[in-house]
């Protein structure tokens, strides 16, 4: 096994845009849109149904006790420990601000946001960059035992690997936070792996999106699970009623055991699609695909990944650069889950895109 290295870069970001996001990849442009993790078709009608019925409150000051009441009642959890956030970005916020850290660490490749927050909060950030030879593996060893904020994201976007649960609960110990990011881990069938709902993991915050399953991103809603103590630390850092009423509705109509239902059947067919996917691209000798994916995207990785993602989007299709991400390079794409009729599409770009390529170099 290789070694996870330690990067303290406390300089800055290196030469990394950590604001980069999928969005960048379609705005503005009439592309299938394999960039961004949300799943395609949402929110469903009875959602967009819920939402609407919010607006005749917006006159009145968002009350954010039943949305809270009911995800805590989802993950088995006292109020106390569950707190509401304007999306996952919002919590990383919070973290970096609220919570006491001199020595935060955040392992990569995974999510920019963390570290974008915790360098805007004035922090030094230490990177622990995984190995692409070992399929971007974790190894808790690997982790500075002075650690006393450690970011992690499981499943971990955007490499798509889901890290035991009892390998992630090993980085965590008394005066350590342990931040773990599962905005996607119900993606993943049976939520396996997850962390959300233990109480029994010192310093551990689980923070959760509903924006992927449910196509909320242009509503902003997501939640911090964590000891009572610590929830009050990151609640006094929000300012007041900073999650809007329809964003509350939202949250408390995907708690209801239809949504949840439906959520774990999707998370079934991610897994089909996803396998449809590997599959296709497993058929190129020229693209390595990271494995076993778990997430609703996979990475993978072919030389001449920038000519073949502009290509592509000639093609008519938006695929996720990869060298914005810390441990990653120009030779990495994330390509989002897609209904197999969309995944065959792409696959057809994909050839004809790298046959155009090889042509090139010839």
């Amino acid at each position: 096994m290789h070694t996870p290295t330690e990067r303290p870069d406390a300089t800055g970001a290196g030469t990394h845009d950590l604001r980069h996001h999928g969005d960048a990849e379609v705005r503005g442009r009439d592309l299938t849109d394999l960039a961004v993790n949300v799943r395609a078709d949402t929110p469903p009608a009875w959602l967009k149904a819920r939402i609407a019925a919010s607006l005749g409150t917006l006159a009145a000051y968002p009350d954010g006790r039943p949305a809270r009441a009911a995800v805590a009642a989802r993950h088995g959890l006292p109020v106390e420990r569950v707190l509401l956030t304007a999306g996952a970005a919002e919590a990383f916020v919070l973290v970096a601000r609220a919570l006491p850290a001199c020595r935060p660490v955040v392992i990569h490749p995974q999510f920019t946001e963390p570290e974008s927050a915790l360098r805007a909060a004035g922090h030094e950030v230490r990177r622990v960059v995984l190995s692409a030879e070992d399929d971007f593996r974790l190894d808790p060893a690997a982790v500075p035992e002075d650690a006393d904020l450690v970011v992690v994201g499981n499943p971990t976007n955007p490499t798509s690997v889901l890290h035991p649960a009892a390998v992630l609960e090993k980085l965590a110990r008394p005066g350590r936070t342990l931040v773990v990011d599962e905005a996607f881990m119900d993606a993943v069938p049976g939520e396996r792996e997850a962390l959300c709902g233990r109480t029994d993991i010192p310093g551990l915050v689980v923070l959760r999106s509903l924006t992927k399953t449910w196509g909320l991103a242009g509503l902003r809603i997501g939640y911090a699970v964590a000891a009572p103590e610590t929830i009050r630390a990151l609640e006094e850092a929000q300012p007041l009623w900073p999650v809007s009423s329809p964003a509350l509705a939202a949250a408390e109509a995907c708690m209801e055991p239809r949504a949840l239902a439906e959520a774990a059947a999707a998370a079934e067919r991610i897994a089909v699609d996803r396998d449809h996917l590997v599959a296709g691209l497993r058929e190129f000798t020229e693209v390595r695909v990271v494995e076993p994916a778990e997430g609703s995207f996979v990475l993978v990785r072919l030389e001449g990944a920038a000519e073949v993602r502009e290509r592509l989007r000639a093609l008519g299709f938006a695929a996720r650069r990869g060298d914005t991400f810390p441990g990653l390079g120009t030779q990495w794409l994330r390509l989002a889950v897609r209904d197999r009729t969309t995944t065959n599409r792409f696959l057809q770009a994909l050839d004809q895109a790298l046959q155009t390529l090889t042509a090139v170099t010839r």
